[in-house]
């Protein structure tokens, strides 16, 4: 028997599948981009509501995904998703978004789907601008994991004391500084003084 959290799981992770939120998702099937909200799955009485066969048909024929696709997710969606947080990379740089030890905390986040991660403290970001491109485009999103160790060569997040949020590739890091190349030839490299970093955390999947 199909279960109302199964069905809803299965849209969520099939919105992170492409790279939405279930917000963008609905609007990508030309909905009403509250549709699939948190607020729509039930009533203040507990009652609980359940997406449309229209909406779920208009989903599929947006992503290209099949039923059969859909009713993987149903079985076995639940056990390989969970909800990650999000927020934009102008609202990273913000305080109260994450706490000393650069793990994600507060009540802004908006959250999506997201494959069963090892790192409970991971969380995703939107890219805005084009000082990431070609790697990074404006829109799309990055899951950034605090435990994975960094080495050189890795794309990371950096953000510095000053409140700067920046994706990039981790060039050198020693107890004294941290030297990162930009993913745009446009923009120049920055290095810091460890002091001046808050944190680098590794990136480990973009929604490209």
């Amino acid at each position: 028997m199909l279960t109302h959290k199964q069905i809803w799981t299965a849209i969520d992770a099939l919105a992170a599948r492409h790279g939405f939120s279930p917000s963008g998702l609905a609007k990508l099937a030309g909905l009403d981009p509250t549709t699939f909200n948190k607020s729509k799955r039930g009533t203040a009485n507990g009652k609980l509501r359940w997406p449309s066969t229209e909406s779920l048909a208009k989903v599929l024929s947006a992503t290209g995904a099949s039923l059969d696709d859909f009713v993987g997710l149903v079985e076995g969606g639940a056990a390989r998703t969970r909800m990650v947080p999000l927020i934009g990379m102008a609202q990273a740089g913000s305080h109260g978004y994450f706490d000393d030890a650069g793990f994600p905390v507060g009540g802004g986040w908006e959250e999506i789907a997201f494959p069963e991660l090892a790192d409970e403290h991971a969380y995703a970001l939107e890219i805005t601008g084009d000082s990431m491109l070609p790697v990074y485009r404006d829109g799309d999103r990055i899951v950034v994991s605090p435990s994975t160790n960094v080495r050189r060569g890795d794309r990371v997040v950096a953000k510095t004391v000053a409140g700067e949020v920046m994706a990039k590739h981790l060039a050198r890091m020693t107890a004294q500084r941290v030297e990162l190349k930009s993913l745009n030839p446009a923009y120049e490299d920055r290095s810091f003084a460890l002091r001046e970093i808050v944190f680098v955390h590794r990136i480990i999947w973009a929604s490209q």
